[in-house]
């Protein structure tokens, strides 16, 4: 498997185990049961849900897509913009995560979300180029 390939298949994974977790443990119990890290919300704007339960949908719906899709430049920039928005977003409001108590879950998923940005825009770039995987990190521990 080609570094590139790899690449989109770790931010698959990483995007789908986040937007599962958090659609099923923080969306659908704090929105509709006002229960978990956003009991707050859910009791106090239920409505607000929409964002939360679009956002985290259409992330493990690009999961799945970054999963299937060939290691092509298109890609990679189409993963760069997914993390730019998503880490914006968690940038901007990031007192979202102070008043839900969650500020553990918002510096792990906003730093991988800039660590995804790097790493696909340097794979569009062709600076990460098709490389065997194996290849790669033995040279990086071979570096260290």
């Amino acid at each position: 498997m080609s570094l590139r390939k790899l690449i989109l298949r770790a931010d698959a994974v990483f995007l789908g185990f986040a937007a599962f977790t958090a659609f099923f443990f923080a969306d659908i119990p704090g929105v509709f049961l006002a229960k978990g890290p956003l009991a707050s919300i859910g009791a106090a704007a239920p409505q607000a849900g929409i964002g939360f339960l679009e956002a985290h949908g259409l992330a493990f719906i690009l999961a799945i897509i970054l999963w299937r899709v060939a290691s092509a430049r298109f890609w990679h920039l189409i993963g760069a913009g997914t993390h730019v928005l998503l880490g914006t977003c968690n940038l901007i409001f990031w007192e979202f995560f102070v008043s839900t108590d969650s500020l553990v879950m918002g510096y792990v998923t906003t730093g991988l979300h800039w660590v995804f940005v790097v790493l696909q825009v340097l794979a569009a770039a062709g600076v990460l180029g098709r490389t065997d995987a194996r290849e790669a990190l033995a040279r990086a521990a071979w570096a260290a």
